[in-house]
């Protein structure tokens, strides 16, 4: 995860069988270290998601999951998604990896 603002990159390290329960489970590590102190009247998060695979915006998994963490944060959770395929041209991807 990149955050834009801050310039601050956040890696997630595990296992799990499911990408999108992992996914989400990473930007809520995200949320309760980093996130919250540094936008702590934040009213929405945004995340920019790569449109394919297990976070692809038809998958119904990952919506649950989004879904149960914006019950927790008390605040809507928007997913802008990139057209599948264009990951790799992804600026803030490639500077992390």
């Amino acid at each position: 995860m990149y955050d834009v603002c801050r310039n601050e990159g956040w890696v997630s390290v595990g296992s799990s069988h499911d990408t999108a329960q992992f996914a989400v489970e990473g930007i809520r590590r995200w949320w309760g270290q980093r996130g919250r102190r540094a936008y702590p009247a934040a009213p929405q998060l945004l995340i920019t998601a790569d449109g394919g695979g297990s976070n692809g915006y038809r998958i119904r998994l990952w919506k649950i999951e989004l879904q149960k963490l914006a019950n927790e944060l008390g605040f809507p959770v928007t997913v802008c998604h990139l057209p599948p395929g264009t990951s790799k041209w992804n600026k803030i991807e490639h500077r992390l990896l």
